[in-house]
């Protein structure tokens, strides 16, 4: 292990909180900062206040799907969530919570009317795979048609579409699950609480942190993860990731709504998509009664709560697509803005010893540690005297190890 740093990270999401369980694994010092006001997830619905903060990382189902998001991600950066999934299930094994991660797959399906609309997404996605940068980087399975008999096979309490496809290998994390055991797991990491960081400056032979209670904090790497709380600085990336041009400008929030469902014996055991002209519903089953649906993106960065259109038609089609949902009783609803540059592909910066990763739009469960992955096997990781992953062996589980 390289000599023992002490590094500041702006940002206690999802990447904050990976980041500092791997770095306090590897033994550096780490010091976290969030304007959260606790590790908690605060829903839209509960909260007090007009606006209070929480990691948009809460406010996802953490589908871990590289084939579906070929449909919005370009096959570069899709692939990378192969890797994720992958590194995921060993992250999941190194916390003792190998069923954070279920990999059985995952489902597109569509009603008899929008087989056109549907078609159209199938065909974005079979262009995709046919890629170089995809073909190198993943299976060969691609999406498979399942007749009514095969989808009664798989998830019976799918009643009403009449098309449906499977999607090899997907699978999805339990997100606030996994966000609760990083943090618990990074217990050698000091979280401040309520602190909410204004600028992240590369310094001589390290870096800054600039507080809004007015401190200036020093150390030898800074690491900025805001996300949306980035918003007033510009990103640009000299050493853009993934042979993909990440786009330089100012992060935009992407507004995403996710509605809790209580529903005992629903019966789904895989995700699924529903392909629909005007948006694309998910439903996602969290447990034996919890369901989550959802929408994947609104370009608003609105943080108002969830709208009666919205909520009304969410749960219609969630309802057209597992009847059973009838009787689910609403748990929450939440809304969170996600970050995104104007390519909606992630950047990696590292200007001396500060870090950037920003820009993950709607992949950040799918390609968080992949992107922590190629940063610290970057030459400003290097440079900044940290060592890349290596896979070790922890326990008997192979884990990604900083």
């Amino acid at each position: 292990m390289s000599e023992s740093k002490n590094i500041g990270i702006a940002g206690a999401g999802l990447l904050g909180r990976l980041l500092a369980w791997h770095l306090t694994r590897a033994g550096h010092r780490v010091s976290v900062f969030d304007p959260s006001h606790s590790p908690a997830p605060v829903p839209r619905s509960q909260a007090g206040e007009v606006y209070v903060p929480t990691a948009a990382g809460f406010t996802a189902a953490g589908m871990l799907s590289p084939l579906a998001e070929l449909d919005n991600a370009e096959p570069a950066v899709a692939a990378l969530g192969w890797r994720s999934l992958a590194m995921w299930t060993q992250i999941a094994a190194a916390l003792g919570k190998a069923d954070l991660v279920q990999a059985r797959g995952s489902l597109l399906v569509a009603h008899r009317a929008d087989l056109g609309s549907a078609q159209r997404v199938l065909d974005r996605l079979r262009a995709a795979t046919a890629t170089t940068e995809w073909k190198s980087a993943s299976p060969s399975e691609n999406v498979q048609p399942l007749d009514a008999a095969a989808l009664q096979a798989l998830e019976p309490s799918i009643q009403g579409p009449a098309h449906a496809w499977l999607l090899p290998g997907e699978g999805f994390i339990d997100s606030v699950a996994a966000m609760a055991a990083l943090h618990v797991s990074a217990k050698q990491a000091d979280f401040h609480w309520g602190q909410r960081v204004l600028a992240v400056e590369a310094g001589e032979g390290g870096g800054t942190l600039r507080l809004q209670d007015g401190r200036t904090l020093a150390f030898d790497v800074v690491i900025d993860v805001r996300g949306v709380g980035a918003k007033a600085d510009r990103l640009s990336s000299a050493t853009p990731p993934m042979g993909v041009g990440a786009g330089a400008g100012a992060v935009r929030g992407v507004r995403g709504e996710v509605i809790w469902l209580d529903s005992p014996g629903h019966g789904l055991t895989r995700p699924v998509r529903l392909l629909h002209p005007r948006h694309r519903v998910y439903i996602v089953p969290r447990s034996a009664r919890d369901v989550l649906v959802g929408a994947s993106e609104i370009e608003s960065e609105d943080r108002s709560p969830v709208s009666l259109r919205s909520a009304t038609e969410l749960m219609a089609a969630a309802h057209s697509v597992v009847p059973g949902l009838a009787e689910a009783r609403i748990l929450k609803l939440d809304v969170n803005l996600r970050p995104a540059l104007p390519d909606n592909n992630p950047l990696i910066e590292w200007a001396g010893r500060r870090l950037t990763i920003n820009g993950l739009f709607r992949h950040g469960w799918l390609l968080a540690p992949a992107l922590i992955e190629q940063a610290f096997s970057a030459e400003g990781a290097r440079a900044a005297e940290l060592k890349p992953f290596s896979a070790l062996t922890v326990n008997g589980s192979l884990v990604p190890q900083l």
